[in-house]
């Protein structure tokens, strides 16, 4: 298999993480943007593309609220680029990797499952929603060969120090405030990088067309609980005088900031035989080792 890597190397994005494959004779970095409609078409058309793996996006719910028009402009607009290419020139599968945050919010108990109601809450993920009703329609009106994932929260290595658990930890040993937002109780499942992408691959290669996946991680917890988890790992990891515990602040709350999230997935489990591999405790320590 010969992969072509079409990324526009954004500020999240970090070339040196793919170093081990570069001189790898099946793998190409093009760096240009999703949007590039011509541009797009010429990199399918000279790689001989047959199917795509999307995964680009603006994913960031805070940047969402202060810029949604960069938001809808890659994720909605980009989608539609891929989409028609991929109608026009391709003959395999297009798979879009989308979120759990398309559901909406949760209470206290109960699950997304892939017929949950669609109800985003934020710029982001509307329009990760409003790109996935797209893909869904590319099947059902040009029977395009299409198949969606909807993940929970990923942590791991690599990941951009804007998300939650980077977050923490390089505040955390920055001896910095670690801030939590509201009153940190929100809920939130965790998947790790490495068990998401075994997810993708057995979905790409075996779902059935046409159909929606839901990613757990089987990894709830509130935030307030994961950030004081992280910091008892720095104390026995990285152990200063004072318990990085007491660096935790809490801060003004996110606007529209959702309560739970949870989701069900008993689908790609039952019908891939796919599910979370990992330990989240050893997982977890691992990726704190990997930022400290």
């Amino acid at each position: 298999m010969n992969i072509v890597n079409l990324d526009c190397l954004t500020y999240a994005s970090d070339p040196g993480y793919l170093e081990s494959v570069y001189t790898d004779d099946n793998y190409v970095l093009v760096v240009d943007d999703i949007r590039n409609e011509k541009r797009v078409e010429q990199v399918i058309k000279k790689h001989k593309i047959d199917s795509i793996i999307h995964l680009a996006a603006e994913s960031h719910v805070d940047n969402s609220i202060n810029n949604p028009s960069e938001f809808v402009s890659t994720n909605i607009n980009g989608t539609m680029v891929l989409l028609e290419a991929f109608r026009k020139f391709c003959s395999g599968r297009f798979l879009y990797v989308s979120t759990d945050e398309i559901y909406g919010a949760l209470g206290a108990s109960g699950e997304f499952t892939e017929s949950s109601p669609l109800a985003p809450n934020s710029p982001y993920s509307a329009s990760k929603a409003a790109a996935g009703l797209m893909v869904r329609s590319y099947h059902k009106t040009f029977k395009q060969n299409v198949v969606t994932t909807s993940c929970s929260n990923n942590y791991g290595r690599h990941q951009h120090r804007e998300k939650l658990i980077p977050t923490v930890i390089t505040t955390a040993i920055a001896g910095e405030s670690i801030p939590v937002y509201g009153n940190g109780k929100n809920v939130r499942d965790w998947l790790h990088v490495d068990d998401h992408c075994r997810a993708i691959d057995v979905v790409f290669r075996y779902g059935n067309s046409g159909e929606t996946y839901n990613i757990g991680g089987d990894n709830e917890m509130s935030n307030i609980d994961l950030v004081k988890k992280i910091c008892a790992t720095l104390n026995k990891l990285r152990p200063v005088t004072a318990p990085y515990e007491n660096q935790i602040i809490f801060v003004d709350d996110r606007k529209g900031h959702d309560f739970r999230y949870a989701v069900d997935a008993t689908k790609i489990k039952t019908e891939l035989n796919w599910c979370p591999s990992g330990n989240f405790d050893l997982l977890l320590e691992q990726t704190i080792k990997y930022y400290v």
